[in-house]
């Protein structure tokens, strides 16, 4: 584990690089917002494609913003900690595929259910009232405002709020390193004890399948990591059977 633990710039490349990338568009969140008033997370995040503000380039861009400093803190102290010994063992190549892939499996799973939720709402609501909170939703919430209807300023929310992060990509790192290294002893801070990778990636999984369906409307968006697990575990899966090592 070429780097490991001998500072920032001893690191392999893509994890080097995805930790610059991602402090410094914080960096410029915070610079932008301050200076010249525009929001770069509403800009640069990924919304629901039926929304006004849905671009395609918001699904690769949405993984290197973040929502404040610990959003990106653990997200990348989770690619520093297990993302290094990854790449050492796969190459830079296959590393940055693997995290690529991992990140928009997690971007498709979430917008699978985001749509699921869009259709439940919309049929409750009249066309002349999805065509309000089409035209109107927005700048209402923009100006911290909603509907009166909680149906309408659901879908209000729904459409006009950004998903942003690099969770779903940093889940599929988790999985990798339980796959990979199952029996590795890893150190809990909550609570300080000892515990297996593969015991920890599957109670973390637990977790978060438990939370998806228990906080619908959490601002966590529990089904994009586990989709960036899945799309993970199936990926490494594929280069097992096709070829004779991972390396």
């Amino acid at each position: 584990m070429n780097g490991y633990g001998r500072g920032f710039f001893s690191l392999p490349t893509v994890v080097r690089n995805l930790i610059m990338i991602n402090a410094i568009m914080l960096l410029a969140y915070y610079v932008i917002s301050s200076t010249l008033g525009y929001d770069l997370n509403g800009i640069l995040g990924l919304y629901f494609p039926k929304s006004e503000s849905f671009k395609p380039l918001q699904i690769v861009t949405h993984m290197f913003m973040h929502a404040g400093f610990w959003h990106l803190f653990f997200n990348m102290y989770a690619l520093f900690m297990f993302g290094q010994v990854l790449e050492n063992v796969w190459g830079p190549k296959r590393f940055l595929i693997y995290y690529l892939v991992c990140g928009l499996g997690a971007a498709l799973v979430h917008e699978s259910v985001i749509a699921i939720e869009y259709n439940s709402l919309v049929k409750q609501l009249s066309p002349e009232q999805i065509e309000t909170v089409m035209s109107e939703g927005a700048s209402l919430l923009a100006r911290n405002r909603g509907f009166s209807d909680p149906v309408m300023q659901d879908l209000q929310i729904l459409l006009n709020t950004p998903t942003v992060g690099a969770s779903g990509a940093v889940f599929g790192i988790l999985l990798a390193f339980g796959m990979l290294f199952p029996n590795t002893q890893l150190m809990l801070l909550f609570p300080p004890i000892p515990l297996k990778a593969k015991y920890f990636v599957l109670a973390y999984g637990g977790i978060e399948l438990y939370l998806a369906f228990t906080q619908p409307g959490s601002n966590i968006a529990h089904f994009a990591h586990l989709g960036g697990m899945l799309f993970g575990y199936f990926l490494i899966r594929y280069w097992r059977k096709t070829t004779k090592t991972l390396y």
